[in-house]
């Protein structure tokens, strides 16, 4: 009853503030609901009234509520699936994972960017947009102003990747009759989900294809996905080795992320659900649970930044965010044309 009475003002303000956002993110996938989110919130951060009675359940929304969206978001992955379509473009993943993350850290050290807001662009950038950044978050202890920082700086090279990558795949010579190259494409070098869908489904309809490239690109990008497990296992537990040595006492329970345990335990679940013959549709509400989730979250954590800040801050981020997507974009052309997949 405490909990209630001291959080549900809050939330019952960020469902209603998220959705609206919810339905834009449906008129506008390319910019997506999250981003909306976090813009309004934004935008009505200075005018709350009373914002003292709304605060303890904006604070819950925006951490809390944001690991049960990941934690649902595992209901979208068989992995058995995932990992046999995608296997293909295995080779491209990681060594994108690899460029965004060491782009990131190198960018870092030369343009004088926080930690935490370095790793939430290279994360986000390599993996999902901003599912990985809600995942990575709590694991580094980044603040609101950082994950929206991030995330403003991945909005916008997700719409420079829908709006320039089918032109620029007629240009460099994709394959035409096919969608496999160009979906492989989208879905390792554009970061957010509503954005390679957006890429993918472009260059289907340019091209009469059906939905050859969004199928590809999906499986690609849910492939992706399945690397939120490993990297936030290993800055959780980069993290703790600090916190040890500057205390001399070590948590597992702060080793290991527990909402990331519950993630692959979901995964698990519908895979095996799956496999036994039980209908893929069955998951789908736990999935939109799960993104509607992350819109509430990220609305929250709107209402907790200072936009004036963030415009003021964002110029080295950007460039940060901007050295990730080339060197994803450059990495992901490059590979493919060494495997012959282009």
């Amino acid at each position: 009853m405490q909990f209630l009475k001291d959080n549900w003002k809050g939330i019952i303000l960020c469902f209603a503030l998220s959705l609206p956002c919810w339905f834009l993110g449906k008129a506008v996938p390319v910019v997506g609901a999250p981003v909306f989110g976090i813009l309004l919130g934004m935008a009505l951060m200075r005018f709350l009234p009373a914002r003292e009675q709304f605060q303890s359940g904006i604070a819950f929304t925006s951490k809390k509520v944001l690991q049960y969206a990941v934690i649902l978001l595992g209901f979208g992955l068989n992995l058995g699936v995932v990992l046999e379509t995608g296997k293909q473009s295995l080779p491209i993943i990681c060594s994108t994972i690899t460029i965004s993350l060491v782009m990131a850290w190198i960018l870092r050290k030369l343009l004088r960017v926080p930690g935490k807001i370095a790793t939430l662009i290279g994360v986000g950038s390599s993996i999902c947009g901003g599912s990985a950044v809600a995942a990575t978050a709590p694991v580094i202890d980044a603040d609101d102003e950082e994950v929206a920082q991030a995330i403003s700086v991945i909005f916008l090279f997700n719409v420079l990747a829908a709006l320039i990558f089918p032109e620029l795949g007629g240009l460099i010579g994709f394959d035409t009759t096919s969608g496999e190259s160009f979906g492989i494409f989208a879905g390792t070098a554009v970061n957010d989900t509503s954005s390679v869908t957006a890429t993918a489904s472009t260059w289907d309809s340019l091209y009469g294809l059906g939905s050859q490239t969004l199928d590809k690109a999906v499986t690609v990008k849910l492939t992706r996905t399945l690397a939120i497990i490993p990297i936030t296992l290993v800055l959780s537990l980069a993290r703790t080795k600090r916190e040890k040595a500057a205390s001399n006492a070590f948590s597992f329970r702060r080793a290991f992320p527990m909402f990331i345990l519950w993630f692959i335990v979901a995964s698990l679940i519908t895979t095996i659900c799956t496999t036994l013959g039980v209908s893929a549709s069955v998951f789908v509400p736990l999935k939109t649970l799960s993104k509607f989730f992350i819109v509430m979250a990220m609305t929250a954590i709107g209402l907790n930044t200072d936009i004036v800040r963030i415009v003021k801050n964002g110029g080295k981020s950007i460039a940060l965010g901007f050295g990730c997507w080339a060197a994803i974009t450059a990495v992901s052309l490059l590979m493919q044309y060494a495997m012959g997949i282009m």
